[in-house]
């Protein structure tokens, strides 16, 4: 497999955060393997990546955040998806979905209307 230019994940990682967590909440590591393996290991992310983009969406309150003990008194800190953040992941899978569909048209030799 060709490996994938950087530069084409850096609009998309924020919709892929959340889509992770518009299932279930998940803790930092946790994202990082669920986005390695339905990703079939093209999105590689690694924590210096991921933390700052976690704390950047909490800001913004598209992400909230909460501690929980698991595995022997080991304190995670779990991320879930808010309101603003489930709107956003909508507008965004919208625009994506225009934008894939006319990459799509153009590499295939058509052409793309709009209606």
């Amino acid at each position: 497999m060709t490996p994938i230019d950087k530069s084409l994940l850096t609009g998309s990682t924020t919709m892929l955060i959340l889509k992770l967590l518009e299932g279930t909440d998940m803790y930092g590591y946790q994202m990082i393997e669920e986005l390695n393996l339905r990703s079939n290991n093209v999105f590689q992310l690694k924590a210096g990546t991921l933390y700052p983009l976690l704390h950047s969406l909490e800001q913004k309150d598209m992400l909230a955040s909460y501690e929980k003990t698991v595995e022997q008194a080991r304190v995670r800190k779990y991320y879930s998806l808010t309101a603003k953040g489930r709107k956003y992941l909508r507008e965004k899978t919208e625009e994506w979905q225009v934008y894939t569909a006319a990459v799509n048209h153009v590499l295939g030799g058509g052409s793309f209307a709009t209606t």
